[in-house]
């Protein structure tokens, strides 16, 4: 190689570096902010999952306090105090209605469902189960309980074979037998009923007076 090719193969790969230096201070500011955004999110992710936990953590031991009060009345008011939010809300106040109603407590465990059932920031599966809870307390208005387990009682609706066990029951008491039968038969025939339903709706209806199908008799 002559001194002229050398020299310009150096001038050339000094021409070269330049231009990579002068790319570097020009867009090298990209990249450490891709860096930054990257390693931000990261922390930022971390943070949150640690304060999600932490709160977790926190409504847990604030539920097993409250669970530990030896007074109903006292357990009540320890659940009711508690903050949280999603699911965990959804499982707090399944617990305080519970325990208001073990302590005779109808009214506030109807108010404390009827809240659950209306809060659009849980899981739909919590706030049907709450709507049904609600329906199982004690009521002096039959008709408003029997409206309430008819709309749970549609078709496709999570529980609505338990509610027409109820809306069975509601029958026999009112001494429709007839139509108990009819409604304890329909749930006996339903393909989802589980085997402990099927059985309750079986004995309901011979203890009524009515005759079992021997297709569908569980074993």
């Amino acid at each position: 190689m002559s001194d002229s090719d050398s020299f310009i193969n150096e001038v050339s790969e000094e021409v070269r570096r330049d231009q990579l230096f002068g790319y570097i201070r020009k867009y090298g500011w990209i990249a450490v902010a891709v860096v930054a955004l990257i390693v931000g999110g990261a922390a930022y992710n971390e943070y949150s999952k640690a304060q999600t936990q932490a709160a977790a953590e926190a409504a847990g031991d604030a539920m097993l306090a409250a669970l530990a009060e030896n007074e109903t009345e006292a357990r009540s008011a320890a659940l009711s105090a508690i903050e949280t939010q999603g699911p965990a809300a959804a499982v707090t106040a399944l617990l305080t209605a519970a325990t208001q109603q073990e302590a005779g407590q109808i009214s506030e465990a109807r108010a404390t469902l009827a809240d659950l059932a209306a809060n659009a920031d849980v899981p739909a599966i919590y706030r049907d189960l709450a709507a049904f809870k609600a329906a199982l307390l004690p009521s002096d208005d039959a008709a408003v309980r029997k409206s309430a387990l008819e709309a749970l009682a549609q078709p496709g609706a999570p529980f609505a074979l338990l509610a027409q066990e109820q809306l069975g029951l509601m029958q026999a008491e009112a001494g429709d037998k007839e139509g108990a039968i009819a409604t304890m038969k329909a749930i006996s025939d339903d393909a989802g009923a589980t085997r402990g339903l099927r059985e309750r709706a079986q004995t309901l209806i011979v203890a009524l007076g009515g005759t079992l199908d021997a297709a569908v008799t569980t074993e």
